[in-house]
């Protein structure tokens, strides 16, 4: 049984194909993110998913991490690089893993709104 000072990096992530629960090892990031495809303006103008952008960084939510993260955790919102991720499925899911260097930006409830930097 573990106890009540397990920081909750010990977290499992989804089950993979055989339903065992995926750990994830180092400084590994499990995130899942919406398909890149289709966006919105804030105008609500459709951009189609051919339209030419540049370098675009994209955000994705936090789902398991390994036990040598430090800045982030389970739940959180995290900005990267689409260009540095792998891509793999679990159960029918994809997710991409990162590397915790990889990631540019974190956006949690938890964080003190003076540490970040950002107005999220």
């Amino acid at each position: 049984m573990k106890s009540s000072t397990a920081k909750s990096n010990d977290t499992p992530g989804p089950p993979d194909e055989d339903g065992l629960p995926v750990k994830m090892l180092n400084d590994r990031i499990l995130v899942a993110s919406r398909a890149e495809g289709e966006r919105h303006s804030t105008g609500g103008i459709l951009i189609p998913a051919t339209a030419q952008v540049g370098k675009r960084l994209v955000w994705a939510e936090v789902i398991a991490v390994g036990p040598n993260v430090r800045a982030m955790q389970k739940g959180d919102r995290v900005l990267f690089n689409p260009d540095d991720r792998h891509e793999v499925e679990v159960r029918g899911r994809d997710y991409l893993i990162l590397r915790e260097r990889d990631v540019h930006a974190v956006a949690a409830e938890r964080l003190d709104k003076a540490s970040t930097g950002l107005y999220l």
